[in-house]
């Protein structure tokens, strides 16, 4: 969770605009169809259908990381 937060707080700063990101974290945060519904609103285009390489309609490129897509398989659990 750490990770993911620096990321998406350090995310602008990669380049881009700050409502894309916003809309990536949405939609990285989302079950499938609000996700798909988010990045169409937002004008993203995927190459990757997992959104680690993302457009916006200027051209810009969206990087990703696996971590701020999906949960962690490889931890123990606390109990």
């Amino acid at each position: 969770m750490q990770m993911r937060d620096e990321f998406w707080d350090t995310a602008p700063h990669y380049g881009g605009r700050k409502e894309i990101w916003d809309a990536l974290r949405a939609a990285a945060e989302a079950d499938l169809n609000l996700a798909r519904a988010i990045v169409d609103s937002a004008g993203v285009i995927i190459q990757n259908p997992d959104l680690t390489i993302c457009y916006d309609e200027r051209g810009a490129k969206y990087e990703l990381p696996k971590y701020v897509l999906s949960e962690p398989t490889n931890l123990i659990q606390d109990n």
